[in-house]
C-alpha cells in the first residue's frame, strides 16, 4: 500500500531566510541527535551561524551556542533567526511555534509518516499518536501562514542510526536476550529505512528550496525491502549474530502468546507485529524534485546497536 503525503495549507509568500552573503543564523531543536548533528554539520559547513537547543549541556563552538533545555521549559532564545529546524517530536514543537515570539522567515520541522501507517491501527494509542502528528503538522502550516513564513514538513518512515534505531533497536534488544529471533513465515510486508543523516541532510537542503515551501514531503530510505529481509541484515552485523527463525503463522501465533505471558516482549509496540505482514511504503519522488532527495540504500552496522 502506497500512503500519499499530507495537504498542506496554501503557500504562503515565498521568500527565503536571506541572501547567501549575509551571514545566516538558525535555531535547531533536537540538535543532539542523529538527525540533529548531520543538520548542525551542513550550517556550520555552509557558514551559518546556530543557536542548538538540547536537553543536556553541551560545549559551544565556532559559530554554534548551545542552550540547555526542552519543550515546554525553554531557556532564553534569540528574538530573530533566519530559520528554524525542528529535529524533535513535531507535537511539542508545533505547540511551542503558535505561541513563539521568534521572528523567522523559514521554518522545516520533521514529523512521521506514522501519521498515515497508524491512522486505522488496532491500538488505540496508536491511532491517538496518529492523531496528534496529523493535528501538530496542521498547526504548522496554519501558524506559519498566519505569519507569513515558510514551513515545510518532512515525514520519514522508519529511521535508523547511532541514536535514532529506535525500532530497530528494540528487535536487537529481544534477539539478544535469547540469541534467536523469530518472525511468521508471511513477515514480508516492504520497508523503507532510512538514515538519520540523510534526514538531517534533506533538512538542510530544504531550507534553500523555494519548491519545498507550504508542502510536506514523505521521506523513505533508499531502498524498498521485505520486513524478514530488513531484520535479517540487521541481526546479521551483530556479533554474535542472533538466529533468525521464521515459522508458520499458527506457530508464531501460540509463540506470540507465551511471549506475552512471560512478559518477554516488553517493549515491542502494539501492533508492530501485526503491520510486519504490511506494506509501509512511501514515494521519494516529490522530496527528489523539489530539494534532491535520494537517500542511501539500507545497510546497518554493529555500532549502530551497541550492546547495554
Amino acid at each position: 500500500m502506497s500512503h500519499g503525503l499530507a495537504t498542506p495549507l496554501p503557500t504562503p509568500p515565498a521568500h527565503g531566510p536571506g541572501p547567501a552573503s549575509v551571514t545566516r543564523r538558525a535555531l535547531v531543536f533536537g540538535a543532539s541527535g542523529a538527525m540533529g548533528r548531520a543538520l548542525l554539520d551542513c550550517l556550520l559547513g555552509d557558514g551559518w551561524t546556530v543557536d542548538a537547543v538540547s536537553r543536556t549541556a553541551r560545549p559551544d563552538g565556532p559559530g554554534l551556542r548551545w542552550h540547555t533545555g526542552g519543550f515546554p521549559e525553554l531557556p532564553s532564545l534569540p528574538v530573530r533567526v533566519d530559520a528554524i529546524v525542528s529535529c524533535g517530536p513535531l507535537d511539542h514543537f508545533a505547540h511551542w511555534y503558535a505561541s513563539a515570539t521568534v521572528e523567522c522567515p523559514r521554518v522545516v520541522a520533521f514529523g512521521s509518516t506514522s501519521d498515515a501507517t497508524k491512522a486505522e491501527a488496532a491500538d488505540a494509542g496508536e491511532r491517538a499518536l496518529a492523531g496528534r502528528l496529523r493535528e501538530a503538522g496542521e498547526r504548522l502550516f496554519s501558524t506559519a501562514h498566519q505569519r507569513g513564513a515558510g514551513a515545510t514538513l518532512l515525514r520519514p518512515t522508519l529511521i535508523y542510526g547511532a541514536g535514532s534505531d529506535r525500532n530497530l533497536g528494540r528487535i536487537v534488544a529481544l534477539a539478544r536476550r535469547s540469541g534467536v529471533f523469530v518472525l511468521p513465515g508471511d513477515a514480508l510486508g516492504r520497508r523503507q529505512p532510512v538514515h538519520a543523516e540523510d534526514l538531517g541532510r534533506a533538512a538542510f537542503a530544504a531550507l534553500d528550496a523555494p519548491a519545498a515551501i507550504g508542502q510536506a514531503f514523505a521521506l523513505p530510505g533508499g531502498e524498498t525491502l521485505p520486513y524478514r529481509e530488513m531484520v535479517a541484515r540487521t541481526l546479521a552485523v551483530l556479533t554474535p549474530a542472533p538466529r533468525l527463525l521464521t515459522v508458520p503463522g499458527p506457530l508464531f501465533a501460540i509463540a506470540l502468546r507465551a511471549a506475552h505471558a512471560t512478559g518477554r516482549l516488553q517493549g515491542l509496540p502494539p501492533g508492530a507485529v501485526a503491520r510486519m505482514r504490511e506494506d509501509l511504503v512511501f514515494d521519494a519522488g516529490a522530496a527528489h524534485a523539489a530539494f534532491g532527495y535520494a537517500p542511501r540504500p539500507f545497510r546497518p552496522e554493529a555500532a549502530m546497536f551497541p550492546a547495554a
